[in-house]
């Protein structure tokens, strides 16, 4: 078992699991009322601080910046929901110890018929108090956790589009010409036989369209994020401890709360 003054230093630090997982964050520190010694951590696992839960220190080990223990954090979350401003009933402390799979009595001196264990700094009967009273309350802790929100992809995709683009084209054609003889021709047209039969032949070109197809880079499109920031508003219940303070008219006390 840890002494009181190890435990009293876990107060505030990450309690984990067997696998060093977080379990929670230690909140207080019960000690048995019959013999003193650390018994129960208040171990606060709720996201917001909203669930606070017992669980035994009979196997607890000092594991650097946290405390281990060997309970999975979904064990500690199912615990028996016991209220934490008072004293643990026989009950409620069989409860817990049948919870985690102890015998009843393991973390203390073993005596069954032990009694309620005292929290310290917590303002109950028990060898840590004294004659003055804490008043406390609660106050909301917010924070922040990130969630997936969605996913966003980029994908290529081909797509077929007709085009029409129009192209001058020259071709050739036969004109025929006619000419009357003359003195500047006479020998040209003198020069064969004067009756014969004869073939002239003319090759005729045309230009044809041709289609060739290139691809050129058009465009370069990449992700990018940016960090947007909006508001939310969250409310929650508080509870508020109050001190009356009551006596009869003889003690020279009047009613006062705090």
């Amino acid at each position: 078992m840890v002494d009181i003054d190890t435990a009293r230093s876990w107060q505030g630090r990450t309690m984990a699991g067997p696998d060093g997982a977080k379990v929670g964050t230690i909140e207080a520190i019960y000690l048995d009322d019959q013999t003193g010694e650390p018994e129960w951590a208040l171990v606060n696992t709720g996201l917001f601080g909203t669930r606070s839960t017992f669980v035994p220190l009979a196997q607890a080990t000092d594991a650097g910046d946290s405390v281990q223990v060997p309970y999975e954090k979904q064990l500690v979350k199912d615990a028996p929901n016991i209220n934490p401003d008072s004293h643990l009933s026989e009950q409620e402390e069989q409860e817990l110890w049948r919870h985690y799979g102890l015998e009843y009595g393991a973390g203390g001196d073993g005596v069954d018929d032990r009694g309620p264990d005292t929290a310290v700094g917590r303002d109950t009967s028990g060898p840590t108090t004294d004659n003055a009273m804490t008043r406390s309350e609660e106050e909301l802790r917010v924070g922040t956790a990130q969630r997936e929100r969605g996913r966003v992809r980029l994908r290529k995709y081909v797509t077929t589009e007709e085009q029409q683009v129009t192209v001058p084209v020259r071709r050739e054609e036969v004109r025929v010409e006619r000419e009357p003889i003359t003195d500047a021709n006479l020998d040209a047209a003198t020069g064969g036989p004067e009756i014969s039969e004869e073939e002239h032949e003319v090759v005729l070109r045309e230009e044809e369209a041709v289609v060739e197809k290139r691809v050129v880079p058009r465009e370069r499109v990449r992700l990018d994020k940016e960090t947007v920031t909006d508001e939310r508003q969250v409310s929650e219940e508080v509870r508020k401890e109050r001190i009356e303070v009551e006596g009869d008219e003889s003690t020279g006390y009047r009613a006062d709360r705090g």
